[in-house]
């Protein structure tokens, strides 16, 4: 039992099943180090109880203003929205092994991986606990039609049972084929749940704003070691596994990318972290991608030069443009401009002559999310309509290399969009 309820469906969990409740990653929290840094720091913690209801009911608002019964999730970073509970988070992105289903008016279920019921023994947004079928092929091979009409019923027994209007609408955000066929068998109208969700969490709790505040901090310190170490003769993989350590000390849980590349390997973009050796004099560019403390994103990127020798005048002029644009950017994401204005106003080296990013702003939150900003040039085939609220955390990126060769750099800065305007979260200095 927690509290009055019973959690898992099969009964009372046994003794042995509660005391783990207390061993969860999540219940153990922080090192000492760590908060130690944060409280020197003067940083203050997040009441995750009040997160995690805040973001549940984020979630409801949403499938009632859709119609839906309920949600049914699959992506690891929605389960981590619904129910701030994780299991292999990475493992599952590609193993759909766990799912939670929200119900709009009703019960939110955790269906769990491989007897892993304690993980949510501690939520008290989890109303129930049940183990969960897998329709992956590495579990049930050709049965997999079989299975997943069992699984399909025990989902529209829930669906039923919170039914708003006596329908089966289901919101769904990453789900196979042959579940989707199994559900629509049975009369359940499934809606495009992704976008929903997006939209849920784009407004951030005053909570997940200090659990980020966080994030960023130890962010920050852990870049600052990476540049205190930075040396000619070490190789990227080198500089670049002191993020993931860093980030994992301080309560992180992993890196989404291996962007780090140094020298003629900075442009164009997205060469990924190797043995090169880093030489004195070269510029050294990487975007960390990090899922931090309290799973919270830390989208920031930097670009240093090897061997704290003078720049080259490109180098510096490479520098100042990708500056002057995030600079010039930051400033735009204010509550009620919209995405369309504030594309018009980007300010960016001319397309024809560098080689640029991918957007120049994106969300942030549990990873990269809702919404990216694009070039004026790319408006017409891939921007949309939007509208900037305080309470939304974004990322301003910059990327320039010339297309005709050499060097290129790479700056992000996130910021938290207030009725004030843009704060910087990313306290990092913007430093060549």
């Amino acid at each position: 039992m927690i509290g009055d309820r019973t959690k898992i469906r099969s009964g009372p969990p046994p003794a042995w099943l509660v005391e783990h409740t207390g061993r969860n990653l999540h219940e153990v929290g922080p090192s000492p180090a760590t908060m130690a840094e944060w409280s020197a720091a003067g940083l203050t913690l997040p009441d995750l109880a009040a997160m995690r209801r805040y973001r549940v009911a984020r979630i409801r608002e949403q499938l009632a203003a859709h119609d839906c019964d309920g949600a049914l999730l699959y992506d690891p970073l929605n389960i981590r929205y619904a129910t701030d509970s994780t299991n292999m988070s990475v493992w599952t992105m590609h193993n759909a092994v766990r799912f939670a289903f929200v119900a709009t008016d009703g019960p939110l279920v955790m269906f769990e991986y491989s007897n892993g019921e304690f993980l949510s023994l501690h939520n008290d947004v989890v109303d129930e606990i049940r183990p969960a079928r897998s329709l992956h092929p590495f579990y049930v091979g050709d049965r997999v039609d079989e299975i997943a009409a069992v699984w399909a019923d025990e989902i529209v027994e829930l669906i039923d049972g919170s039914a708003r209007s006596g329908g089966r609408r289901l919101a769904i955000d990453v789900l196979g084929l042959d579940a989707i066929r199994a559900l629509e068998a049975r009369g359940v109208e499934l809606v495009s749940g992704q976008r929903l969700m997006e939209n849920a969490r784009v407004v951030k709790s005053s909570d997940e704003i200090l659990a980020m505040r966080l994030a960023c901090f130890s962010c920050d310190r852990v870049i600052a070691e990476m540049r205190a170490a930075l040396r000619p003769g070490m190789t990227e993989v080198e500089l670049w596994s002191m993020l993931h350590v860093g980030n994992w000390e301080r309560f992180g849980e992993w890196v989404e990318t291996r962007l780090l590349s140094s020298g003629p390997r900075t442009n164009p973009w997205y060469q990924e972290a190797s043995a090169k050796l880093i030489e004195d004099g070269e510029l050294v560019a990487f975007d960390t991608d990090l899922v931090g403390a309290y799973g919270m994103c830390v989208d920031v990127s930097r670009t240093w030069l090897c061997g704290g020798g003078t720049p080259s005048a490109d180098q510096r002029d490479l520098f100042a443009r990708a500056v002057d644009s995030i600079e010039s950017n930051i400033p735009l994401f204010v509550p009620g401009a919209t995405y369309r204005e504030i594309t018009e106003r980007l300010r960016y080296p001319p397309v024809d002559e560098f080689n640029g990013y991918t957007v120049l702003a994106h969300g942030v939150g549990l990873c990269d999310e809702y919404p990216s900003l694009y070039t004026r040039e790319q408006w017409e085939v891939a921007g949309f309509e939007g509208v900037v609220e305080a309470g939304n955390v974004i990322s301003v990126e910059s990327f320039v290399g010339r297309r005709s060769g050499g060097e290129g750099v790479k700056l992000e800065q996130q910021i938290l969009v207030t009725e004030s305007g843009p704060e910087l979260l990313s306290l990092d200095p913007l430093s060549l």
